[in-house]
């Protein structure tokens, strides 16, 4: 039921972390992988990567924030592959601060990134899925889209604000086109490490074993650990699944 073969994933934010280990997960479950990031340099050797494993990938340049870029791409793809079937939609960005120093252009880009992105993305690839009757759409939001955290360190009002707005749009869109055949799910990750964090939460020994004691597993995710849950919602194991999300936590967000 996890099986991809012939179908073409969209995949944002593709050039690293979450989104580059989730365009390997789909390549080696059978789909052919469209990768999508601004960094063209590491979607290109990704896509020869997965080209290894036996599926047909490219790399395409594409700012999210960019509606002209955005609607480029898709025609792109549109002209290659004739249709899309699975998106994920994980270009984000996290800028700390809160409400009292967040300057305006950081709480515009949060929002740009974030919530716009995926607007912008699923602005014109509904459309496609509505015409072939079938599509998946995923969306990356975070533990940070349902609770919040004290840490002085991991203030990101922006950040809380973007991704809680993903589980309404995404809830929105589910109730909308669910009788085209499309499902619009979420997923909503904890710690992993990725270049939003490797550089800042994960240098900080303070605040890992804040998190370690607080995490019912008192560990961080380790790589890879969101491929089951991104796959489950972007295969026809979940084909009577809409409007949902599933928390990747460890525990955190229970306790």
């Amino acid at each position: 039921m996890f099986n991809l073969n012939g179908k073409i994933a969209v995949v944002t934010g593709a050039s690293s972390g979450l989104g580059k280990d989730a365009a390997i997960a789909y390549a080696k479950e059978g789909a052919n992988v469209c990768l999508l990031a601004r960094r063209i340099e590491k979607i290109e050797s990704l896509a020869k990567e997965l080209e290894s494993l036996g599926v047909k990938a490219i790399a395409l340049k594409c700012d999210v924030t960019n509606e002209d870029e955005v609607k480029s791409v898709i025609e792109d793809i549109i002209n290659r592959f004739g249709r899309i079937d699975i998106l994920l939609n994980n270009a984000g960005i996290a800028i700390g601060g809160g409400v009292e120093t967040l300057t305006e252009e950081d709480w515009d880009k949060s929002m740009d990134t974030n919530v716009k992105g995926i607007y912008l993305m699923c602005k014109y690839v509904v459309p496609v899925m509505k015409e072939q009757n079938y599509g998946k759409i995923v969306n990356v939001s975070s533990i940070n889209g349902l609770i919040a955290d004290k840490a002085d360190i991991f203030i990101r009002h922006s950040y809380n604000a973007s991704k809680a707005a993903v589980l309404g749009l995404s809830r929105g869109m589910a109730a909308s086109y669910a009788r085209f055949g499309i499902t619009v799910n979420s997923v909503c990750p904890g710690l992993f490490e990725s270049e939003m964090t490797e550089n800042t939460l994960f240098k900080s020994n303070e605040f890992l074993n804040g998190y370690n004691s607080l995490c019912p597993a008192s560990r961080p995710a380790k790589k890879g650990e969101l491929n089951g849950t991104i796959l489950y919602f972007s295969s026809d194991a979940s084909s009577y699944v809409t409007g949902q999300h599933i928390v990747v936590d460890g525990g955190t967000s229970i306790v």
